[in-house]
């Protein structure tokens, strides 16, 4: 038996009742900024709120006595027109409908009370004010808001004062009294409930994405301890990780040859398939330069097994690259240099933040990149050593390396499953299919 589900669940009504729904809030606050479009979606929902319940208070009163209840129907009427305009008020300014609003909301509660009495507790809704003046008007307008909830107050106040009985000529029964504080009780509840609901939704909508941004260019854990403490310096020393530097050789060429969109399109789907795997494999992209990508095994959190992360990784870029390269028709030759020891790790700048890695490692990784051959993985002697007989290694001989003097190497060849080599292979990846650029040079490209 299948799990239960509510009628019209997951139906096309639903989802495009929804899509009809987000129209209607976004309505008028296109051309304003992200954070100013917030502040008015609430607006809109505020105000539709305000005019559902503003007509049921009309309609209510319909039924009750039309004659009698004129004068209130009409000013009900009216406030549901001001609210219902308020969309296509943001047009003249973005604090044109929130004011438009509050001033026709403050007035027409004052009013009705003053028609209806205490008693129906019409002026309750004065409650409400103080949440959608926060929400609606943002923190940055306090004055404002401090002005409009003193008037609130004052309004408030004097309605419970000036207006004990209902005006004269209006007669209303207990009945309707009750009836009318009851519409008035759950108006004030729903208003505050959907508004304060609905701008919490957008914040946490809007910290969801933001959370994403940073996820995306910074580490998980690194993430978390700048939201923790952001004026804190994010340092850290490794005693021992596995940084990887890797490059397409010959690119500048090959960028000549397809020309800049082309080259970013191919670039974006290398990278994305790089990044696909350094996922997988768990290990931390550092940084993109150009045709250079540069990762890290065993950071920001310590792993015993870095150096085998970063050879799997490595292997299967290898592939990868292969596969790209078929697929596109385009010649891509990778290199890829690899080294183990310690690393320093942090966040530096204020703006565009980057977590980086130095260190003698990082610069020893990025030599052996510059001395690896074609399609080859050239592999540090510790790196060697932490990698074992889990994979196929070839003496390449001691490379004579800038700043280091004599640095002893290895060829990583590919894994060895039960004591036999296996070739680099690498699982299907969910790739994007080649772009219109890339595939207008397919019978042209190859380097």
């Amino acid at each position: 038996m299948g799990p239960f589900r509510l009628p019209f669940s997951d139906t096309k009504i639903v989802r495009g009742a929804g899509r009809w729904l987000a129209r209607l809030s976004a309505y008028g606050t296109e051309p304003y900024p992200p954070h100013v479009q917030r502040r008015l979606k609430i607006m809109n929902v505020t105000a539709y709120v305000i005019a559902l319940f503003t007509l049921v208070y009309g309609f209510q009163q319909m039924f009750l006595d039309f004659e009698t209840w004129k004068p209130v129907i009409i000013i009900n009427f009216l406030m549901a027109v001001v609210a219902l305009s308020v969309p296509f008020l943001h047009r003249y300014g973005e604090l044109v409908g929130p004011m438009a609003i509050l001033i026709s909301e403050l007035a027409g509660i004052f009013i009705l009370t003053s028609f209806v009495g205490r008693d129906t507790g019409i002026h309750m809704q004065y409650f409400a004010a103080p949440a959608a003046f926060f929400v609606i008007l943002g923190l940055g307008r306090l004055k404002l808001i401090a002005v409009a909830i003193a008037i609130s107050i004052a309004l408030y106040l004097s309605a419970w004062f000036f207006f004990i009985e209902s005006a004269e000529g209006l007669i209303i029964s207990a009945a309707d009294v009750n009836s009318l504080h009851i519409t008035a009780a759950a108006t004030t509840f729903c208003v505050i409930s959907i508004v304060l609901y609905y701008a919490f939704r957008l914040v946490e909508q809007a910290e969801a994405q933001t959370d994403a941004l940073l996820y995306n260019i910074l580490p998980e854990t690194i993430v978390d301890r700048l939201k923790a403490n952001p004026d804190t310096t994010i340092a850290n020393e490794f005693a021992e990780a596995s940084v990887l530097f890797a490059d397409i050789k010959g690119f500048v060429a090959l960028a000549k040859e397809l020309g800049p969109a082309r080259t970013v399109a191919l670039l974006n789907t290398i990278v994305r398939a790089f990044d696909e795997l350094a996922n997988r494999w768990g290990v931390e992209k550092i940084k993109t330069i150009g045709d250079a990508y540069m990762a890290a095994a065993g950071l920001p959190v310590p792993a015993a097994d870095h150096a085998d992360r970063i050879a799997g990784l490595a292997l299967d870029m290898i592939a990868a690259a292969e596969r790209i390269s078929r697929e596109q028709n385009v010649g891509i030759v990778l290199r890829v240099g690899i080294a183990s020891g310690p690393v320093l790790a942090g966040v530096i700048g204020a703006k565009r933040l980057i977590y980086d890695v130095w260190g003698d490692t990082v610069n020893l990784a990025s030599r052996l990149e510059h001395h690896s051959q074609p399609q080859s993985i050239l592999v540090s002697e510790l790196t060697q050593t932490r990698l074992g007989n889990g994979y196929q290694l070839e003496p390449h001989g001691s490379i004579d390396v800038k700043g280091y003097g004599v640095v002893h190497t290895w060829l990583l060849k590919g894994r060895r499953v039960d004591g036999q080599s296996a070739p680099i292979a690498t699982e299907e990846l969910h790739l994007a299919p080649p772009s219109d650029a890339l595939a207008s040079t397919a019978a042209r490209s190859t380097v």
